[in-house]
């Protein structure tokens, strides 16, 4: 693990994080996670994009993009990482025993990890709690992780390995930390942004990159209960890319399915010819 602090590569071990950061005492806070590939962050412009609406939703200030590149430089620099992850987490910085803020400088981290690819296709569960689509953090990609970490220890206990969640309308939503595609009558749905789902970088792109290959992706409005009788179900995140599921609440599906497989052709494909920052 590489970390760097509001300008300084630190040991990951070391105390660098005041005990009273905003991000720390309520998960005050946003945050990007890139794919890394051969020591490389891709789709940096569009991550730096949603970070910035992330801030913005919060009513926290913009960072300097150029000051979080240089960390994101640091922690990539030396022997490059062949797969792995780079993370920047922007927190409101000081702040008080309480919700309201102080105008402290936000805290600025960025850390980077190796780690392994996904395997073709996933097991993932359906769980009783909901994404409230009304809530004000709602779309965002904040540090209150809480809710995730119930439902993916939920998941893991019953050896899967992602989580799916309805909306407080009892529509498809995401799951923990993907996004969610399923596939009825040969064409490819996933939940459109108005469910309170993430708008995920990979599921940008693959509905970008899809549709352009001539695939039928359309986002609409989707009863939870279709995951009991798609025909294939994907989940997409930026280390992920785009993953079938083999199992949902233990019914089998064949992954990846023929609609599935042709999605990550035209993945990597367009990510061949478009680059680290498509």
């Amino acid at each position: 693990m590489r970390v760097w602090v509001d300008g300084q590569v630190v040991d990951m071990n070391a105390p660098t994080l005041r005990a009273l950061d905003h991000g720390v005492t309520v998960g005050d806070g946003a945050f990007e996670t890139c794919k890394i590939v051969d020591g490389k962050a891709f789709a940096l412009t569009r991550h730096f994009r949603r970070l910035g609406r992330t801030l913005d939703g919060l009513g926290l200030p913009q960072v300097d993009e150029a000051h979080v590149r240089e960390g994101i430089e640091a922690v990539l620099s030396g022997d490059p990482i062949p797969f792995g992850r780079v993370r920047i987490t922007v927190t409101g910085g000081l702040g008080p025993l309480s919700s309201d803020r102080t105008d402290s400088p936000a805290t600025v981290i960025v850390a980077a990890t190796p780690s392994r690819p996904h395997k073709p296709s996933a097991a993932v569960i359906t769980v009783p709690w909901v994404r409230n689509e009304r809530g004000a953090t709602a779309g965002l990609k904040t540090t209150s992780y809480a809710e995730n970490v119930i439902a993916i220890s939920r998941a893991i206990s019953q050896g899967a390995e992602e989580a799916l969640m309805a909306n407080t309308r009892d529509e498809l939503c995401e799951g923990t930390a993907s996004n969610v595609f399923v596939v009825t009558d040969g064409v490819l749905r996933t939940p459109p942004l108005e469910s309170g789902c993430l708008a995920g970088i990979t599921r940008e792109l693959a509905i970008e990159w899809g549709r352009a290959a001539g695939l039928e992706v359309v986002e609409e409005t989707l009863p939870f209960s279709v995951l009991e009788t798609a025909d294939e179900v994907i989940i997409s995140n930026s280390s992920r890319d785009v993953q079938g599921v083999h199992v949902v609440d233990g019914r089998q599906l064949a992954a990846p399915g023929p609609i599935t497989q042709k999605l990550v052709d035209v993945w990597r494909q367009a990510e061949r010819d478009l680059g680290m920052d498509p």
